[in-house]
């Protein structure tokens, strides 16, 4: 496990994006969903991810400007 606090954090954030890409594909191959709509899933995962990212990002900068 990593020790600084700071790759952990980005461990967990990594081992969760997997997991829902994995679960997305998974229901794709088993016919749950359709290929497009998986794909759709996917696009839609990724932007929140960065979304988020942006915006804790931002306000980390923010916080440490006051």
């Amino acid at each position: 496990m990593p020790k600084h606090r700071a790759l952990k954090i980005a461990a967990g954030i990594v081992a969760s994006f997997a997991a829902f890409v994995v679960t997305i594909i998974l229901l794709s191959e088993t016919g749950i969903v359709t290929f497009q709509m998986a794909l759709l899933m996917l696009v839609a995962l990724f932007g929140m991810y960065l979304g988020f990212g942006i915006l804790i990002a931002v306000y980390r900068f923010i916080s440490k400007l006051e």
